[in-house]
């Protein structure tokens, strides 16, 4: 048996930490201090956060490679998203890897997506350097937020080697890097000297012919789909004839069109990749995550990549609106499939299944802020589609239970409000875990189902006086837990097509929650507010006030109607019961009934 050897020119890390504990924004300030830009270039903030999306919203969606050089040393740097709807990211991410650089806030601590991304990571036996961020924050607790995260690798079954990791304090929006508190280091320095010394350059075996796994996906305009994975052994170039295995096992010729790797925050040709180095391979368009690039002569596949299971689901469909084609470019169900199946090759935890009914198809996921975020990303490339309310998806046992995913829930907010989060989550079938207090707040660990949850983050927020933090991950399945109530109100149901007008909606506020303002087009079945009763109610927001050719004082007063916020498309998609859909274009969010005719709706009970 042949003996590995290492390549001590590379180093591949990736970047782990909570939303918004700064991984991006210390990526940055290592790509200035390393050389990647010109003296004096113009360079946003956040570069690696190349979405609209991410920069508006200031998170990390889909992990991103880029690389620094640090003398004669390359390495590869992984940004990975921080949210556990988008796990899926983190887990390729990491199989590319050889170590991991925690972040964590030292106010917050760690949070629950800590948690998370820690423990993939040590599943993954990867050497870990925790970074406390944000050291120069008023209510920095930086020596007790440590010895927290000394309690999070025990309660995590870290090994002796990974409890024993560096720690580095810094300040990332400065790009400073301390090896002690008191320490007047100016640089990232002390980072990169504990990468260089820390994290294992990647091994391989010299008797193995070139094998790559492919762990992400990207598209070029240029060149196609393209694979991106860790050389696992040998070494490619652009120039020799590669097979592609996928899931069958069966070889597949392979016709290299480029081969790139990462320089900076792009890629750039390369004739050569070495062993343990991240290359980018195109050539065709059947590329999928978990298929192994390797030569013809020595066909041999690795283990495929294996992701959680998606637990949620969704309902995507072509609208039916009177309003269809108004707003949108892209209408057809037929273009909306091969969006959702694009996004479904890029993105392993992402399913797309086709339904009975023409036009519909089923999208399975994480959670639902990653199913808004596609939706998100679809209505601005110019969709118009429905979608309906996201639903948990059920398993049976073996012995022919019932089971529903369970989520692990984290509450912090401020002891007065302990009394109604208990009570409305005990209400959704929630189990109280752990319960302590911190300096007037509290900290309430819940296990409780994912179903509960859908829709409850907004009355969580009004609850605790927009105060509260609360954070979730996965906990595997557990037998169904029994029903619970979801919406207690109704929906006003328009019962025509029109305009809404000024007089018929300030007549309509007494009946519940507006979503409309005067002005806007309705039409029969669509829903314009919430109905402050548990059944819904058909209304007419185009009623016009009758003339007549009495006069009095007053009478003529121009009627004000209350300000109203416009729904976000998460607020829709957690109000919509089980017979509305969410129409969405570029320009709108609409909520509306399955069946718009008030007529079918009555009859259809």
């Amino acid at each position: 048996m042949s003996q590995k050897q290492e390549n001590k020119n590379i180093r591949n890390i990736a970047i782990i930490a909570h939303v918004d504990h700064g991984k991006t924004t210390l990526v940055d300030a290592m790509f200035k201090q390393s050389g990647v830009f010109r003296q004096g270039k113009e360079v946003d903030d956040r570069i690696m956060d190349s979405m609209d999306l991410e920069r508006e919203r200031g998170i990390t969606i889909s992990a991103k490679n880029c690389a620094v050089m640090l003398g004669e040393t390359k390495i590869n740097i992984l940004d990975t998203p921080g949210h556990a709807d988008f796990s899926a990211e983190v887990e390729r991410a990491l199989s590319m890897v050889n170590g991991a650089i925690l972040l964590v806030d030292a106010s917050e601590g760690p949070l629950p997506q800590t948690r998370f991304v820690l423990k993939k990571a040590l599943e993954a036996g990867l050497r870990i350097i925790v970074v406390i961020n944000k050291i120069d924050r008023a209510d920095a607790r930086t020596m007790e937020v440590l010895d927290e995260i000394y309690d999070l690798f025990i309660d995590l079954d870290a090994t002796d080697d990974q409890i024993d990791f560096p720690v580095l304090y810094a300040v990332g929006r400065d790009g400073i890097a301390k090896n002690e508190l008191e320490d007047d280091s100016q640089d990232l320095q002390p980072l990169f000297d504990v990468i260089l010394n820390e994290i294992p350059a990647p091994t391989f075996d010299p008797a193995e012919p070139f094998q790559m796994l492919v762990s992400d996906l990207g598209h070029s305009d240029y060149t196609g789909r393209l694979a991106i994975g860790k050389i696992a052994n040998g070494r490619v170039s652009s120039r020799d004839e590669l097979v592609l295995i996928g899931q069958d096992n069966t070889p597949m010729k392979l016709k290299v069109s480029s081969l790139q790797s990462y320089d900076g925050a792009s890629l750039g040709p390369a004739d050569v990749v070495e062993a343990g180095d991240i290359a980018v391979v195109s050539g065709t368009d059947i590329f999928e995550i978990g298929d192994t690039i390797c030569t013809k002569e020595f066909p041999k596949a690795l283990p495929r990549i294996t992701v959680d299971e998606p637990t949620v689901s969704m309902m995507f469909s072509s609208s039916d609106s009177p309003f269809s084609g108004m707003e949108g470019k892209l209408v057809q169900s037929s273009r909306i499939r091969e969006r959702l199946e694009k996004e479904a090759l890029a993105n392993v935890a992402i399913s797309v299944k086709e339904t009975v009914e023409r036009g519909s198809f089923v999208v399975q996921g994480r959670g639902e802020f990653q199913m808004a975020i596609l939706v998100e990303t679809m209505r601005r490339e110019g969709f118009e589609l429905c979608v309906g309310r996201p639903e948990v998806i059920y398993r049976t046992d073996d012995k022919g239970h019932k089971t529903e995913p369970v989520e692990r829930l984290y509450v912090d907010c401020e002891e007065t409000f302990t009394g109604v989060v208990t009570e409305k989550l005990s209400i959704r079938k929630g189990r109280l875990v752990n319960l302590s207090n911190k300096r007037g707040r509290a900290n309430i660990e819940f296990s409780i189902p994912s179903r509960a949850l859908i829709g409850y983050r907004d009355e969580f927020l009004t609850d605790t006086k927009g105060t509260g933090i609360m954070n979730s991950i996965f906990d595997g399945y557990e037998e169904y837990r029994g029903d619970f109530p979801t919406r207690r109100t109704g929906s006003l149901v328009s019962d025509r097509k029109g305009k809404a007008v000024p007089y018929a909606l300030y007549n309509l506020e007494p009946r519940g929650r507006l979503m409309i303002v005067p002005g806007t087009p309705v039409y029969e079945g669509m829903v314009v507010g919430e109905h402050s009763k548990s059944n819904d109610l058909d209304v007419n927001p185009c009623k016009e006030k009758k003339l007549t050719n009495m006069r009095a004082s007053g009478k003529d007063d121009s009627t004000t109607c209350s300000p109203v916020k416009p729904l976000t498309l998460e607020q829709a998609l957690n109000f919509v019961n089980e017979d509305e859909l969410v129409e969405v274009t570029p320009l709108s969010i609409r909520v509306r009934k399955k069946i718009l005719s008030r007529q079918r709706r009555y009859t259809n009970r």
